[in-house]
């Protein structure tokens, strides 16, 4: 978490790092807790392609991926879903806790987050949520292109 908050300091980017006593698990049980919209919430998947490795930053509300939109936008012949392990070795955290700032992860950003003052999503950590401004993770990540 520190390089996560060393990130965002030197960007001098407004953020609050929550803690909590319980594991958040899905897009709904994050709402629950927060007292916000589904929408607010904003998982990171991961995304393994012939190219390397992508993180995609969607809406809470966005509904199943359509991978072929992804294939689309980033040029390659496959996309899935990176595996429990594969998501580990790449961003040393677990699925449901995975950070919204992913420093030399090629990142696609769901447009949606915009209708929101401030989205909530994982820090790498599991029991913390990182809350932040939908712009500024197009500050912190290396956006590769957007959906919705």
């Amino acid at each position: 978490m520190d390089k996560l908050i060393s990130i965002l300091e030197e960007q001098d980017i407004e953020y609050e790092i929550l803690e909590h006593r319980e594991q958040i698990n899905t897009a709904q049980e994050g709402a629950d807790y927060f007292g916000i919209v589904i929408g607010q919430t904003a998982p990171t998947l991961i995304l393994k392609t012939e190219k390397g490795i992508y993180a995609l930053i969607v809406s809470g509300d966005y509904g199943r991926v359509n991978l072929d939109i992804i294939k689309e936008l980033i040029s390659v012949e496959q996309v899935k879903l990176a595996s429990p392990k594969e998501v580990e070795q790449v961003t040393s955290s677990k699925i449901g806790s995975v950070s919204l700032v992913n420093p030399g992860i090629p990142t696609i950003l769901d447009n949606q987050l915009n209708r929101y003052a401030f989205v909530y999503g994982g820090t790498g950590i599991p029991q913390t949520t990182l809350k932040i401004r939908p712009s500024d993770l197009e500050r912190v990540n290396e956006i590769e292109g957007y959906i919705g």
